[in-house]
């Protein structure tokens, strides 16, 4: 503890300045450039967005002198690396955090586990353990060190943390190249942001001397700070990017479902498939997806096999899931229908949807499709459940079936496989019908996982209120229908 009356050691992250303010200082005395004066024709996959730049921070310093929420802390897998990073760590956090780490009983690499700050100003410790590297095993470092700072990031919205100040994870003992690194840090970052920005306030890149230049030139890649910083970053931009959420991706090592395993695909086959889609019409439903009853009584007429339109499927979900990552979202992300919320009582991630904050006469609801997909891929390949407020809803809200169905037959099959439970919460009488002729003559499986719930108390049976952020006006209704109880559970500030 510092002395009485001397100036603490620590470093408060609001009196730091954000990635933006030096930049924008500078232009203070320029005109507006004539790139953000036109309209730009070829914008970056990562678009300039004020909004995410104003949470960047990028500090020379000591990440154990934050004082934020959370800070990481790059080790081994016994938690007991002996790096610059881990030694100041260890040496502010006091002799209490050696005691905590051994109940942790290590960490694997990729992974990231939660301790208390003890004597540091930030009040938890991330620990997590970047991969070693050699050249011939890049694709594999690639991957955990994403998942790295995936992970740090998800456990910090999981906590509900404001501010995280990242220490670079990969430790010069690891022989990580410090620019392949930074790439994927700062695009797991970037990706995350842009789905759950609303969840962190900070986001700080304590670097080194060492490293802070090549954050300094690898940031407007990635965070450009206007039209014209996005337009002179593009052409430096590596050529794997990486996919929705900025992992790495190997075409290489993508699984091919053959017919006949032996057998080699016959290539012609393949081009006729592109080409018969090619003429079934010019909306992008049709184009991608292709006619999926035409399809199935194909099935029945012993015409088309079961393997051969799973390939079909997973081509066409593949072009959905391409476009989803490459279509500016924004517009459908601000309405705040879909986002992901804690875990249930099995530990299964929660999704909700808000049925009042989709204005279905209004919006584009190809944009909302890919939106779902693009939220949701990397969600479904683990199991989750699915929570819709039904809430006030009207007719303005109302999803159509033909919609639905679509998107039914759309999703990949892991959608559906690991789908647990959904809970339809506040229905109507007219919605339960209308759900039950929907799951009983148009979609199989679906059925079966639909739970009614009444009251919130009955939700919170299955998930716990801690886990779950609820739109205030249906804490509003629940609390005006089945009594005041609940509005004694806080609103979620960003909905």
């Amino acid at each position: 503890m510092d002395p009485l009356g001397a100036p603490s050691q620590f470093v408060d992250v609001d009196s730091l300045p954000g990635w933006s303010d030096a930049y924008e200082a500078k232009q203070l005395d320029c005109h507006q450039s004539s790139v953000e004066k036109a309209q730009v024709d070829v914008r970056s996959p990562f678009p300039y967005r004020k909004d995410i730049n104003e949470k960047i921070i990028l500090w020379k310093g000591d990440v154990a002198l934050l004082n934020c929420t959370a800070i990481v802390n790059t080790s081994n897998e016994t938690l007991t690396d002996k790096n610059p990073v881990s030694e100041s760590i260890f040496m502010h956090a006091g002799p209490d955090l050696k005691d905590e780490l051994q109940k942790l009983k290590g960490c694997r690499t990729g992974e990231a586990k939660l301790t208390k700050g003890f004597n540091l100003a930030a009040r938890f410790i991330i620990h997590t353990v970047g991969p070693k590297y050699k050249s011939r095993y890049r694709t594999a470092a690639e991957s955990s060190l994403y998942s790295c700072y995936r992970n740090v990031l998800q456990l910090a919205r999981e906590q509900a943390m404001c501010s995280v100040g990242f220490c670079v994870i990969n430790t010069l003992k690891r022989c990580y190249p410090l620019e392949d690194a930074t790439h994927i840090a700062l695009r797991t970052v970037r990706r995350f942001l842009e789905v759950h920005g609303e969840t962190l306030e900070k986001v700080v890149f304590a670097v080194s001397e060492l490293e802070e230049a090549t954050y300094q030139k690898l940031l407007p890649l990635y965070f450009p700070r206007s039209l014209e910083e996005e337009v002179q970053s593009l052409p430096y931009l590596p050529a794997d990017i990486g996919n929705a959420e900025g992992e790495p991706v190997v075409p290489e090592r993508q699984i091919r479902i053959t017919e006949k395993p032996g057998v080699p695909d016959d290539a012609s086959d393949e081009e006729g498939l592109e080409a018969d889609l090619s003429f079934i019409g010019s909306h992008a439903f049709a184009r991608m997806e292709g006619d999926v009853d035409k399809q199935r009584r194909l099935i029945l007429q012993g015409q088309l096999s079961e393997a051969a339109l799973q390939k079909q499927h997973q081509r066409n979900y593949n072009r959905w899931l391409c476009q989803a990552r490459a279509e500016d979202l924004s517009d459908i992300a601000s309405l705040k229908a879909l986002y992901q919320t804690g875990v249930d009582n099995c530990g299964r991630t929660v999704m909700v949807v808000v049925g009042r904050n989709i204005p279905v006469t209004l919006i584009d609801m190809e944009k909302a499709l890919l939106y779902f997909i693009h939220v949701m891929d990397h969600i479904a390949v683990k199991e989750y459940v699915l929570v819709y407020f039904h809430t006030l809803t009207n007719d303005y809200n109302q999803l159509d079936s033909n919609f639905l169905k679509k998107l039914y037959d759309v999703v990949d099959a892991k959608y559906k496989r690991n789908l647990k439970a959904l809970y339809f919460v506040h229905p109507t009488f007219r919605s339960k019908v209308s759900a039950w002729f929907f799951t009983t003559f148009t979609v199989s499986g679906l059925k079966d996982k639909i739970h009614y719930v009444e009251s919130l108390q009955q939700l919170f049976t299955a998930i716990p209120p801690e886990q779950i952020d609820l739109p205030p006006f249906v804490l509003e209704y629940d609390a005006r229908e089945n009594g005041p109880y609940y509005s004694s559970y806080p609103p979620s500030p960003d909905l």
